[in-house]
C-alpha cells in the first residue's frame, strides 16, 4: 500500500513541479508532523514559510535544522533530529518550504 501511495505522489510531482518536494517531505516522514496548510505537532508549512520570508539565510538555516532538529522557535515541542535526510534533500525541503504561499 505504501509503495502505491508513494508511487501517485511521485506521478503527482511529476505533473506538478510544486508538488515535486511535498513527495519527498512524504517520503523522510515530515508529513507526519507538519502539513501545509494546518498546524500538526509542528508548524504548516505555509506559517514557516510567512515566518521566514525574505530572510535570505532561512534556507541553510532551515537544512540544519530539518538534520539536527531543533526547539523553542515554534513552542515547547522540540521538532527531532532526521539523521535520514542528507544535506541536499533537506536544502531542497527547505526551499520548496520557503517557496509555498
Amino acid at each position: 500500500m505504501k509503495k502505491i501511495v508513494f508511487a501517485l505522489a511521485l506521478s503527482a510531482a511529476a505533473a506538478f513541479p510544486s508538488m515535486a518536494d511535498q513527495a519527498l517531505a512524504q517520503a523522510k516522514n515530515c508529513m507526519s508532523c507538519h502539513a501545509l496548510e494546518n498546524k500538526l505537532v509542528g508548524p504548516s508549512y505555509k506559517d514557516v514559510a510567512t515566518k521566514y520570508k525574505g530572510d535570505k539565510s532561512a534556507v541553510d538555516k532551515m537544512a540544519t535544522k530539518i538534520i539536527k532538529g531543533g526547539a523553542g522557535v515554534w513552542g515547547p515541542v522540540p521538532m527531532p533530529a532526521n539523521a535520514q535526510v542528507n544535506e541536499a534533500d533537506a536544502k531542497k525541503l527547505a526551499t520548496w518550504v520557503l517557496g509555498l504561499k
